[in-house]
């Protein structure tokens, strides 16, 4: 696959603009929330989010590509830019109604805040935006009962389908979020695990020391 991470100064060919108006005046919505507490302090954690792909346990994720990255001078909140490249079986049946193919790309930015210790991840679907949108929010934060050993895992997405045929908008919504549940759990598997290698190898150097 090459590399994984490729910095990218400019993509041409990716303008991120409003999606195109939504068919359904109406729209339905699903939300789907997740909270999980990590055995490990934030800064731990926020370094180990830059590792978190390619893993085994998130095999959906073929590729992220850098798109931009910065620290505001004034605040000194690094901010990044990707291009998240999924892939993954879709029903027939949503193919064959809205075309498309496995292939999808979310466009994500996230802002880490080393003073007030928050990584906050915004990200929102680039593939059939014109009748799907998934607009997914993660916060991360030390738990306040054990800030030096634990952080907050919160997250958030609302996903909305845009159609004539509510049935069918329903449908997609309910195949949507029941695979954002399954991605999101491997996501936090996927975290534990670099989090347990990164742990296992501070450990090896101490004792080399």
């Amino acid at each position: 696959m090459g590399l994984f991470f490729r910095n990218i100064q400019i993509l041409t060919f990716f303008t991120f603009v409003s999606p195109s108006p939504p068919i359904s005046k109406l729209p339905t919505m699903k939300i789907f929330e997740s909270f999980h507490t990590f055995n490990y302090n934030w800064q731990h954690v926020s370094a180990a989010n830059w590792s978190k792909y390619p893993n085994d346990t998130c095999k959906h994720v073929v590729a992220v590509d850098i798109l931009d990255r910065y620290i505001d001078p004034e605040t000194g909140v690094l901010v990044t830019e990707r291009l998240i490249t999924c892939r993954q079986s879709v029903p027939k049946w949503i193919i064959k109604m809205v075309g498309g193919t496995e292939d999808s790309y979310v466009r994500e930015v996230s802002q880490v805040d080393p003073r007030n210790q928050t990584l906050c991840m915004r990200s929102v679907n680039l593939t059939l935006s014109n009748i799907l949108s998934i607009q997914e929010t993660v916060k991360y934060c030390p738990n306040p009962v054990s800030p030096a050993t634990q952080t907050l895992f919160q997250q958030d997405a609302r996903i909305t389908a845009y159609g004539a045929l509510t049935r069918i908008c329903t449908a997609i919504e309910d195949w949507s979020i029941e695979r954002f549940k399954q991605n999101a759990s491997k996501g936090r598997e996927g975290l534990e695990t670099i989090l347990q290698k990164k742990l296992s190898r501070d450990l090896l150097r101490r004792e080399q020391s």
